[in-house]
């Protein structure tokens, strides 16, 4: 924490889309500052080698925790769809090649999806929360959305697979609401405020 009482942490990527949502969940309190990668020493992007996303979250947090020195958050987020078995699952960020796009991630989905009907399109986002400090895991947390994936790539907001995923109580998907629409019901959301919320009571006890 800072002699202010703020408890400043870093984000272990550097996708800035990922940044600003979890900034606009994180600091409106005024008492957590993330410190984005313009604001920190450069790191390597840590491989996600993990089997689950919670693992792949711990590599990540460890990893720049222990290059920074300083407390650290890291994420990973899976769609998961019921029709494909839970895929694309731990490779979503890369689930039509290693240097997809979310447009590419998005079209080899709907391509997987042709023809499947529509009572059997459900899916869910799940997203995993680590914060660590070099050399030990703080806790880990998660986060969850259950949705649809729509049958074609819809509205211009969020990324990801945000045009493909439908929310059945207001019939858009996740690219046709507001981001303040999306930061009060998302799985990131609550992942994080999940975290925010044991950030707190680890400063409360002077162990952060």
């Amino acid at each position: 924490m800072t002699p202010e009482g703020i408890i400043e942490v870093a984000l272990a990527t550097h996708n800035m889309d990922k940044v600003g949502e979890i900034r606009a969940i994180l600091e409106p309190g005024g008492d957590i500052r993330l410190l984005s990668p313009e604001e920190l020493p450069a790191w390597e992007e840590v491989a996600e080698t993990g089997a689950t996303i919670e693992e792949n979250a711990q590599i990540k947090a460890l990893s720049v925790a222990k290059v920074l020195g300083r407390l650290t958050l890291a994420d990973d987020t899976a769609l998961e769809v019921e029709a494909l078995d839970g895929a694309p699952g731990v490779y979503s960020s890369r689930y039509a090649g290693p240097e997809a796009s979310y447009a590419d991630n998005c079209r080899k989905l709907l391509a997987e999806m042709e023809g499947v009907a529509e009572g059997m399109r459900g899916a869910r986002f799940r997203t995993a929360v680590v914060a660590a400090v070099p050399d030990e895991v703080l806790f880990t947390v998660e986060g969850s959305l259950e949705g649809v994936i729509a049958t074609e790539s819809r509205g211009e907001s969020g990324f990801g697979y945000d045009p493909m995923f439908l929310l059945p109580q207001t019939g858009k998907t996740l690219a046709e609401i507001s981001p303040q629409e999306k930061n009060a019901i998302s799985h990131r959301f609550k992942a994080f405020s999940s975290a925010a919320k044991k950030l707190r009571e680890l400063a409360e006890k002077g162990e952060i």
